[in-house]
């Protein structure tokens, strides 16, 4: 693609729906957080989006994720054992003056977090429950329940979720992870995207491995 780069590039500012709410969040370049999001203490890779109302706590997202609406990353733990597992134990605050945030229960929390890698597919309605780490090129079902960490490249579905299969082969898929597209730089994403569109997976990593290497580049170079 020769046009100017100033026609081919957007605006790279992550969008930010006036109702979702944020905190403590770093988002990437044109990351988009949807209608009535609630995000707190989470990262966003470059070009992730979250659709509508969906929540995540105490995570690290990927490039390039696409999480849809109504799901829930490292859904809320409560101790079950306690006493009470309801939040009056960790958080009085919210009941009685002069009673803070049990600092020792976040802590906890906050050493479960949830690792997403780059292009990542989680389905309508999944949750993820904490401590999970998901790879690259993984996808997560509709509905889905995942209690358990997700090979690269793999479908996983159902309460709770297990593997259904690969998107790839195992040697296709060790081609994309090397070829990293996720970093590319926008304007090189840009010109592959027909080729994206139109080639087979193998003839894509024909061509695009082929040029990289043509040019003197390692696969993951931007």
């Amino acid at each position: 693609m020769d046009r100017p780069e100033n026609l081919i590039l957007k605006d790279a500012e992550p969008r930010i729906h006036p109702t979702a709410e944020l905190k403590g969040c770093k988002l990437g370049r044109y990351a988009s957080i949807g209608e009535r999001v609630i995000l707190r203490e989470v990262s966003v890779g470059d070009f992730s989006y979250f659709e509508r109302h969906c929540e995540a706590i105490y995570t690290t997202i990927g490039k390039f994720c696409s999480v849809a609406a109504n799901s829930r990353i490292n859904a809320l733990e409560h101790p079950i054992e306690r006493l009470t597992q309801h939040k009056v134990s960790y958080r009085p605050n919210e009941y009685f003056r002069w009673l803070g945030v049990d600092t020792e229960f976040r802590a906890r929390r906050q050493a479960k977090s949830v690792s997403v890698g780059h292009d990542v597919w989680i389905g309508h309605g999944a949750v993820i429950m904490p401590g999970v780490a998901i790879g690259n090129g993984a996808v997560i079902g509709a509905n889905a329940v995942v209690t358990h960490d997700v090979a690269p490249y793999t479908m996983v579905a159902g309460v709770p979720a297990r593997p259904l299969r690969a998107r790839f082969s195992a040697a296709v898929a060790a081609r994309i992870e090397a070829l990293a597209w996720w970093d590319w730089a926008p304007e090189k994403l840009a010109s592959a995207i027909p080729d994206m569109q139109a080639m087979p997976i193998e003839a894509f990593l024909d061509r695009w491995e082929e040029t990289l290497i043509d040019t003197g580049r390692t696969p993951s170079s931007t």
